[in-house]
């Protein structure tokens, strides 16, 4: 989809092995030639691994993120942001499957790995360094024996699970609800709640009445596309090629 809406937070300087610099040094046109690079990157070696990949999807670093395994069937406008040193990864052995909703956000260093099945729905999000597994792996009593005990995972419609947060074989998170930072999530979590600690426990509910506003409704906005590209040209105006390399293997302070 919108590459422009990561591309505002984040560089894509991984390219080159640089630290980033804290402002974006790129010409327009530079910048528009990565975009270019990753959609074609997806097109040509990333999409013919899942067995379905949605339209209007947006993959920051796309080389970054890695699939084991099928079936991973990824909905519409989902967008996975990945980086060389915190890749996303997708892994289905045995009788598992993988699949996104529509709308979905994965953070750098999530891990989905699947036995039997997971299932996420529209509108949710997964911050960074999640990890999200139906199946214990190994048996209990033999070591030796894989996959183990495995039982489906649901995350329901706008769904957010936090930072490093674990969540376990079997479990159920409804619809709305929040799983805090760090989080090891091992029973059901009921809809319009906030969960934390290990094992996770409702600590709030919310207001079921109070209207949501989801990803669905930031990411339909027909205007949306025209915005970014005007406010792309007016951060990269000043840039200049020479600027930008500069920047990157000369920065000065404030760079």
């Amino acid at each position: 989809m919108r590459f422009r809406l990561f591309s505002i937070h984040c560089n894509l300087y991984d390219f080159y092995k640089v630290e980033p610099v804290i402002n974006e040094h790129r010409p327009l046109y530079i910048k528009r030639f990565f975009e270019w690079y990753q959609q074609f990157y997806i097109r040509h070696f990333l999409e013919p691994q899942f067995t379905r990949l949605g339209k209007n999807y947006a993959m920051l670093k796309p080389w970054s993120i890695e699939v084991y395994g099928a079936p991973i069937c990824i909905g519409n406008s989902v967008h996975l942001i990945s980086n060389s040193e915190d890749k996303i990864r997708f892994t289905v052995l045995g009788d598992g499957a993988i699949e996104l909703g529509n709308y979905v956000l994965i953070c750098p260093s999530v891990r989905i790995s699947s036995a039997s099945s997971i299932k996420i729905g529209n509108n949710c999000m997964v911050a960074s360094h999640a990890y999200i597994t139906d199946a214990d792996w190994h048996d209990i009593y033999d070591r030796t024996q894989p996959i183990g005990k495995t039982s489906p995972i649901v995350l329901e419609d706008n769904v957010w699970i936090g930072d490093s947060a674990l969540v376990c074989k079997g479990v159920t998170v409804g619809e709305n609800s929040i799983i805090g930072a760090g989080a090891v999530v091992a029973s059901n979590i009921p809809a319009n709640s906030i969960a934390v600690g290990n094992p996770a426990r409702v600590i709030k509910t919310l207001d079921p009445d109070t209207p949501m506003v989801t990803r669905k409704q930031l990411l339909d906005n027909p205007k949306l596309e025209q915005k970014l590209l005007e406010m792309d040209k007016r951060m990269l105006a000043s840039n200049s090629f020479w600027g930008w390399l500069r920047s990157m293997w000369l920065p000065r302070r404030g760079d």
